[in-house]
């Protein structure tokens, strides 16, 4: 297993909602301690491919901390940990058991495309968080 020294989430390229979460940490992460990348760009692939995880799975939020990596409800709710404020109390969710707070973020990952729309490729980030993208 690969170690980072950042701390990198790796989302869907594609995804409306996924870019919507993207630009809400981004607008929250007040230290810009997240740095980004779409789990289908080059930077993604190598990242999932260092760390021993499937390059061809992109229905999953990825949270790479160290030598740490975490998926799905528990990537989310980790990353709003990390984000402080308000957003950590969210952290008390992880009660739950893992298999139902997956099972939920599964059925969301499924239908987002159709309720959220896509990208028809990944878009190029905002000119002002252009540098916290690993793409």
């Amino acid at each position: 297993m690969k170690q980072t020294e950042q701390n990198i989430i790796l989302f869907d390229g594609v995804c409306n909602l996924c870019h919507v979460s993207v630009r809400f940490v981004i607008r929250k992460d007040h230290h810009a301690k997240f740095r980004f990348a779409s789990l289908q760009s080059d930077q993604g692939i190598i990242l999932l491919k260092q760390f021993g995880l499937p390059t061809n799975n992109h229905d999953s939020i990825v949270y790479l901390r160290g030598s740490d990596y975490f998926f799905k409800s528990t990537a989310i709710l980790t990353i709003l940990n990390e984000l402080g404020g308000i957003w950590k109390w969210f952290y008390v969710f992880k009660i739950i058991p893992k298999g139902l707070r997956d099972r939920i973020y599964d059925f969301i990952a499924k239908i987002r495309y159709r309720v959220f729309g896509k990208y028809a490729s990944c878009p190029a980030p905002l000119k002002e968080f252009t540098a916290r993208f690993l793409e």
